[in-house]
């Protein structure tokens, strides 16, 4: 989730598009949300530089790492920081083992040194041998060859050892009561759960809790404040339990860099992120009862990016621009030979035209698609581009100086050719609605659709017609969802004189002024 680790900032940017882009491609996720044409065009400056002012750090979707420090010091916990991150989910428990890839071991062996309790075992039986501890013996080594594993050790020199006198079948992994010291790259690290060797790849198989204390203080300070060193255990573990659903047969799962989540073993534990591991034991956030996709970020800069999820919303974060954040605000400069050098068709660069952003925060939000003005061509290329080809901290940025120009633009449909929860949306005032403007575009929930607002949702069925929840009555809902008993909406929420309620289908949703709640089905 989010690209690398920034010691600078302390803080990674988790999940980078790689991730998004598979599963767009696999048709898992939802687009992102509707778009605002802009005309923005800013002149190359007479001295060549592009000064760029700019919010956030990482894509923006889910949890502002930065935004839970915020909210934490505001008094929320780390359950409400999840919820106010990722609307829709539930808490949940994700326990297990899972596969992870050791990318630093590339030399198609697995080593191990010897100790007290070392066992060597076959994957696909499940038999175990204790292998025998000898000062003379050095290091234990599984390797593949002509299609069949070998075990040696080397005493001076390499030897074939036969477990209970016979030859390994398939994978096998090496395991101990406590933790392992792997040989790789010249040096040693320190794992728990076994080492296994599959397909030439090393392998840590390991329970997920175990996992997590490895990645949490890799992917946030431990000592930051304790709720949001929690909330950071559950959406790592979430994470994890996400991945590992996706690849429930490659061999490995996951893998222990920023293209999944950084993950360093025992030497990158610590004790106060090991509380929070414990604190959280088990559990993971759910989404129709499966693990959700819990992207995070460093810093959301205000505002919170729609992602590939329904619960992936663009929202206004008010927790991220806390004095604490460095990376709230930024600036940055790209000079116009970099440009050029970057995409030499341009020939000479007379300037940089913003087209469209995502209409959300200041300036219209992050950029989406830019046109590079050349004199030999133009080149069009997206925000993301832009800012991973320059090391930019986000795709939210604006150059100095221009001029700027914009109008509001529904990407989903046609003028002529609304959709149901379009037109709904238009009728019940727009940008100026209740729910506000989109954040995602439309997308099937079970015999129907719904889209996602920055401050609520759209449903539509045939026969029933759309109608928008928001607010404590779609909180309730979205814990039983459009395919439960209760149905689609038949009207909007409405005031009684002991709260607020709506009607469904099949039921009401009450919720009273003290807190109560009430669902009643009618049939």
């Amino acid at each position: 989730m989010s690209r690398s680790l920034r010691r600078a900032a302390r803080l990674p940017i988790l999940l980078g598009t790689v991730v998004a882009c598979a599963l767009a491609g696999a048709g898992l996720g939802f687009p992102a949300q509707a778009s605002r044409t802009v005309a923005e065009s800013y002149p190359v400056p007479a001295d060549g530089v592009f000064r760029l002012s700019g919010h956030g750090y990482g894509h923006g979707h889910g949890m502002s790492q930065y935004g839970a420090l915020g909210a934490a010091r505001q008094g929320l916990t780390y359950r409400q920081i999840l919820s106010f991150y990722y609307p829709g989910t539930t808490l949940g428990s994700g326990a297990g083992a899972i596969r992870v890839l050791i990318t630093a071991d590339t030399d198609n062996d697995v080593r191990v040194q010897p100790a007290t309790g070392l066992r060597v075992r076959e994957v696909s039986s499940g038999r175990s041998w204790a292998l025998p501890t000898s000062s003379a013996t050095t290091v234990w080594r599984l390797r593949t060859v002509s299609g069949r594993t070998v075990l040696d050790h080397h005493n001076g020199a390499w030897r074939t050892y036969l477990p209970g006198g016979r030859a390994l079948s398939g994978a096998a992994e090496f395991h101990r009561t406590g933790s392992l010291t792997l040989r790789v790259a010249g040096t040693t690290r320190v794992y728990r759960g076994a080492m296994r060797l599959a397909s030439n790849d090393t392998v840590n198989v390991l329970g997920i809790d175990d996992y997590i204390r490895g990645v949490v203080p890799r992917e946030m300070p431990a000592l930051w404040h304790t709720q949001a060193v929690r909330a950071q255990a559950v959406a790592a573990r979430t994470y994890a339990a996400w991945e590992r659903a996706a690849h429930p047969t490659r061999h490995y799962q996951t893998c222990d860099t920023t293209s999944c989540q950084v993950y360093g073993g025992v030497a990158a534990e610590h004790s106060a992120s090991n509380a929070a591991v414990d604190a959280t034991a088990g559990q993971v956030l759910l989404y129709g009862g499966k693990p959700a996709f819990t992207q995070f970020a460093s810093s959301s800069g205000g505002w919170t990016s729609a992602g590939s999820m329904p619960y992936l919303v663009a929202k206004a974060d008010r927790y991220d621009g806390h004095s604490g954040n460095p990376v709230h605000s930024w600036t940055a400069s790209v000079t116009r030979s970099a440009i050029q050098k970057a995409w030499p068709a341009l020939g000479t660069l007379n300037r940089i035209r913003i087209t469209q952003r995502d209409g959300n925060g200041e300036w219209y939000g992050r950029v989406e698609k830019m046109v590079l003005d050349g004199t030999r061509s133009d080149v069009t290329i997206s925000g993301s581009t832009f800012r991973s080809r320059f090391g930019l901290r986000s795709q939210w940025f604006r150059p100095a100086g221009g001029t700027t120009t914009a109008s509001k633009a529904e990407t989903t449909v046609s003028s002529t050719t609304l959709s149901p929860i379009t037109r709904r949306w238009r009728k019940i005032g727009g940008y100026q609605s209740v729910v506000r403007g989109p954040s995602s575009r439309e997308y099937r929930v079970g015999a129907g659709r719904a889209r996602n607002y920055v401050r609520g949702r759209i449903y539509h069925k045939a026969g029933v017609g759309a109608r928008e929840l928001h607010g404590k009555v779609l909180e309730v809902y979205l814990r039983r969802g459009a395919t439960s008993r209760l149905g689609f909406p038949e009207t909007r929420p409405r005031k009684f004189r002991r709260g607020v309620y709506a009607n469904f289908e099949k039921g009401t949703i009450k919720v009273f002024r003290s807190g109560r709640v009430r669902v009643t089905y009618s049939r």
